[in-house]
């Protein structure tokens, strides 16, 4: 069993283990009173290139192993992880601050997508296609990419990287781990729990350090067939640009500002309350936040007025203290940008309902806040706060909250709040995103895809479209007879 003493925090390169002590490090602090946890150790130029042969060694052991033998592996690994949940969940809350019992749902959320992802990796199947010709087989094999890179971020440091480990090692390939320097315990934790399901050393390899260093390089190396990112629109684009050089498979998930439709024929104050919770969950530092909050006129006030209430009944505080239910956000930064947005929504006239500024001078901590404003011209509108700021606007028809919906050029999640079948229809047809949930917030299970449209990227992660990526597709056309 896993022990709640903060791990020590190493790079894992094939059976190596190597720590802060003999690499450049730098402290691992905690959001909620700003202690130091750790030391991180950063990879060196000669760190990626034995990480890259030790994926590539280990994809000859791996791919070679059967689909059954995998998933087994697979399917211990998500045992341990719920064996262990409290221990990696609490420090998780300690360098990642959201509060205990979502980092506990986090981990069994993680072990899910693994079991899933065990079962499914056994039914990658090819398929016959019938010949034109006697004595000819078709047929269509799917065949592992090799090593690949994931970058993950900090906001669910587990799900989010167990997402890109579950799909290659189920589909065959090897994975290089490039995750977020500010959460590295949980992701130690699965490094520890793989290798004691019975992962051969190299099939998943661990680094920390100067992130453009790390991909620049990588993306560079033929070895390397696949990179899989979590994060940034600018970041990802970058990224993108760099694996075109080097024709790269992609899947990206990035920024979303995700759009709610509350029509007047909804409940506004049922939809309110649903809203809050979901919108303060992670302290609002959720890709699939609903945040532009789009209420049909005529439900308008209550709508705002039970937000506002739900919003101030919240506890903030310390992740591992009982009954906290929001900790602070991950990095000092994101309590500048806050500060940031609300002070350009002042300025430009919008009415601050509740929340609006930091709350003590201890930790990473912000007050959840709600800006109303009638138009689309504050910052608010325009840039994904990630952090706990709901932005709440009039509108007046459908044709009038899509087309707000859809202005911006992102399209990674949207929201629904209607009891007409017909509007419901309209505005699932209409929505320029990825996913679309009514009613509720129905996204992120392991068999459903999870992915954007247009800024907010490309590829999905979950389902069985999941493994797409990790796979090359193979057409094999033989004659079965004797040529004469």
């Amino acid at each position: 069993m896993l022990s709640t003493q903060y791990p020590r925090i190493e790079l894992v390169i094939g059976a190596e283990r190597i720590g802060p002590e003999v690499r450049e490090a730098r402290p691992v602090l905690n959001p909620a009173t700003g202690e130091q946890l750790g030391m991180m150790p950063s990879a060196t130029p000669g760190d990626l290139d034995r990480v890259v042969s030790a994926a590539e060694a280990a994809f000859a052991i791996w791919r070679a192993m059967s689909a059954y033998e995998r998933s087994a592996i697979l399917r211990r690994f998500a045992d341990l992880l719920r064996a262990n949940a409290e221990a990696i969940a609490t420090n998780l809350t300690r360098d990642m601050g959201k509060p205990l019992s979502e980092a506990v749902i986090e981990i069994r959320s993680g072990a899910d997508h693994v079991d899933w992802h065990a079962e499914e990796g056994r039914r990658i199947y090819g398929r016959i296609i019938p010949a034109r010709a006697a004595g000819v087989q078709q047929q269509v094999l799917r065949e592992p990419v090799g090593a690949c890179l994931a970058i993950s971020p900090w906001n669910f440091p587990m799900s989010q990287a167990v997402r890109k480990i579950a799909a290659a090692l189920a589909s065959g390939c090897t994975v290089i781990l490039k995750a977020a320097a500010e959460t590295p315990s949980s992701v130690m934790a699965m490094a520890d729990l793989l290798r004691e399901a019975g992962l051969p050393d190299g099939c998943l390899n661990l680094l920390w350090g100067d992130s453009n260093l790390i991909s620049q390089t990588l993306l560079a190396r033929p070895e390397v067939k696949k990179l899989s990112f979590t994060g940034s629109i600018p970041v990802g684009k970058h990224l993108a640009e760099l694996a075109g050089r080097h024709m790269k498979r992609l899947t990206m998930e990035l920024g979303g500002h995700a759009p709610v439709l509350v029509f007047d024929d909804a409940d506004p104050e049922a939809a309110a309350r649903a809203l809050a919770a979901n919108k303060l969950r992670n302290a609002g530092q959720v890709c699939i936040s609903p945040t532009r909050f789009f209420v049909q006129e005529r439900g308008y006030d209550r709508f705002v007025g039970e937000l506002a209430g739900a919003f101030a009944k919240v506890k903030v505080g310390n992740g591992l203290e009982p009954g906290v239910q929001m900790g602070p956000l991950c990095h000092p930064g994101r309590v500048v940008a806050m500060e940031s947005l609300v002070g350009d929504a002042v300025e430009r006239g919008a009415n601050v309902v509740t929340g609006g500024s930091r709350i003590g001078n201890v930790g990473n901590f912000y007050a959840p806040t709600i800006v109303t404003t009638e138009g689309d011209e504050i910052a608010l509108m325009n840039d994904e706060p990630f952090g706990p700021i709901a932005v709440v606007s009039p509108f007046c028809g459908i044709d009038d909250g899509l087309a707000r919906a859809n202005r911006l050029p992102l399209g990674l999640a949207s929201y629904v709040f209607t009891n007409s079948l017909e509007r419901a229809e309209q505005s699932a047809a209409g929505l320029q995103a990825g996913m679309v949930s009514v009613n509720h917030f129905g996204l992120a299970l392991p068999e459903t895809p999870f992915g954007g449209v247009r800024d907010s990227g490309y590829g999905t992660e979950g389902g069985s479209e999941t493994f797409d990526a990790y796979l090359n597709t193979k057409f094999v056309s033989m004659m079965t007879r004797p040529v004469a």
